[in-house]
């Protein structure tokens, strides 16, 4: 089996949503078996909604749908729905996108310029339920200029607005007459993309036929299906016994098919990152001292090293060690020694357990983790272990996100964030204070000033020495005071029955599944024979 590393220019993708289906692709399954055209890929969870509106594809990559722009292999922009990278006057306050000719919705209606303005609008609406919404705050106003012609003006300049243009474009014929919220489009979309959902097994599967119109040329894999399969192990398993074509695994899982003929594994470098949210409201969490203590009892090479088999890095803050934006001089070992001295001065003093206490308060804490997730699980058991080496008890539970997410607000969980390209457009939702509480946005609750002054400065301003400023200030601040114990970059590793050519992968984000991996242009590849 060849193993390749592909690695890609930071920029931002994402995940146009785990998809679908569970049949045996060589044994004649439920869909029938696999053919020359088809593909199944098993992939750990499924979007909530496939509607954009809502925030499906949002980064790019969603099959379904197609972007102003897009994403190549070296993460570079260029254009898709649009003819052209946009035009930008004004200072950086203007831009301007004109349309291709001749793309149609899957439904055989053309594509227009009012479709753009209704897609934008409808996102910003404040009755959407878009939790990404403040991702376009820049926006002051959308239009169309005739037919073909779309021209955003914004309030302030923002550096990398183009970027946020991936975002899938809707049909206002269809979705404008529905409640984006709870709408049948968010489960019966269309879209101008490469591909038709066909079919939608909740926890299930999603299929999808070859869109034969597509603007870019019909692709040659005519059935895509992705099965819904939350556990790794049984991912693995199935993936062995050829039920899948291919999946998502972690490192030491995907290690296991190194010797397998007729399989490739891919690695993609990613921004995505494991963390521990240290929720502001916790009694313990949330104070400093336990904070600081535990970014620093914690030892992250052995996490790379054993967790992921070294495929990762270290995570001191949200941006990779190799990144252009990390701040230089902000890497730490593991220091037990300086994490005690800590708790000492700030009152919380080892009992006879080796517990440390204050005020009669037990620094102990829950951590929770997603079941079936092994990579997080291990995570939180090496971190729980770490920190009792400074007297610290985490206690370590598994649950699914139905019980998590209604306590995440109070109680540390094993977290996965990661944006490519941009650090704005990972480090606003994970940190500012505004979005405290809101959904997955800032989860931990964190509230530190000069990091809100950081994320607007480096929002707001034009200047690339400004930028790197204001991030290199809001890295520091996250020493001082972590709202998260930042832990591993995790490199994506994918398996992948040897049928097909022209297979890359992209810089990942933290999602990854339908959109990103292998299959990321899916709609480009060629039968190997």
């Amino acid at each position: 089996m060849t193993t390749r590393r592909i690695r890609g220019t930071a920029a931002v993708v994402a995940m146009a949503g785990a998809v679908t289906a569970c049949s045996a692709p060589s044994d004649g399954g439920a869909d029938g078996g696999a053919s020359a055209g088809s593909v199944v890929i098993g992939v750990p969870s499924e979007p909530d909604t496939l509607s954009p509106l809502l925030g499906y594809g949002k980064d790019g990559n969603s099959k379904i749908f197609d972007g102003l722009l897009a994403r190549d292999a070296d993460m570079k922009l260029k254009p898709a729905l649009a003819k052209a990278l946009p035009e930008v006057t004004d200072g950086g306050r203007t831009y301007t996108y004109t349309l291709r000719d001749g793309v149609k919705f899957s439904d055989g209606e053309p594509l227009t310029a009012d479709d753009v303005v209704f897609t934008y609008d409808t996102v910003l609406d404040e009755k959407t339920n878009n939790t990404a919404k403040s991702e376009l705050d820049a926006i002051k106003e959308v239009r169309a200029d005739g037919d073909d012609k779309v021209v955003f003006t914004l309030d302030y300049p923002y550096a990398a607005f183009a970027a946020r243009t991936v975002l899938p474009v809707v049909p206002e014929h269809i979705a404008g007459g529905q409640d984006p919220n709870t709408g049948s489009f968010n489960t019966e979309p269309v879209g101008t993309g490469p591909y038709v959902l066909t079919g939608w097994s909740k926890g299930e599967k999603l299929t999808f036929k070859a869109n034969p119109d597509y603007w870019g040329g019909a692709p040659k894999v005519k059935k895509l299906t992705m099965a819904i399969i939350a556990d790794d192990d049984v991912r693995a398993t199935r993936l062995r016994s050829g039920d899948l074509d291919g999946a998502t695994l972690p490192p030491n899982l995907a290690a296991t098919f190194k010797n397998d003929d007729g399989r490739k594994t891919y690695r993609a470098t990613s921004y995505d990152f494991r963390a521990v949210s240290l929720p502001t409201g916790n009694p313990v969490a949330g104070d400093t001292a336990i904070r600081r203590a535990l970014d620093l009892a914690v030892d992250r090479r052995a996490m790379v090293d054993k967790i992921l088999d070294g495929a990762g890095r270290p995570a001191y803050g949200p941006l990779p060690v190799d990144d252009p934006w990390y701040a230089e001089g902000i890497d730490r070992p593991q220091d037990l020694d300086e994490a005690k001295s800590i708790l000492d001065e700030a009152g919380w003093k080892a009992g006879e357990d080796g517990i440390r206490a204050k005020d009669g308060r037990a620094a102990r804490f829950t951590l929770y983790y997603p079941s079936g997730d092994k990579v997080r699980q291990d995570h939180a058991l090496a971190y729980a272990s770490d920190a009792k080496k400074a007297g610290i008890d985490v206690e370590v539970e598994s649950a699914t996100w139905e019980v998590i997410e209604p306590r995440m607000n109070r109680d540390a969980v094993l977290a996965g964030f990661g944006s490519t390209g941009d650090p704005d457009f990972g480090l606003y939702t994970l940190l500012h204070s505004s979005l405290a509480g809101d959904g997955f946005n800032n989860m931990a609750l964190y509230d530190n000033p000069a990091v809100d002054e950081a994320l607007d400065a480096g929002r707001r301003s034009q200047d690339p020495e400004d930028r790197k400023a204001a991030y290199d200030t809001l890295q520091r601040e996250l020493v001082k005071n972590p709202g998260y114990t930042f832990l591993t970059h995790i490199d994506h590793m994918y398996v992948l029955a040897d049928r097909w050519k022209d297979l890359t992968t992209q810089t990942e984000p933290h999602e990854h599944g339908f959109a990103s991996g292998p299959w990321w242009n899916v709609e480009d590849w060629q039968p190997a024979t």
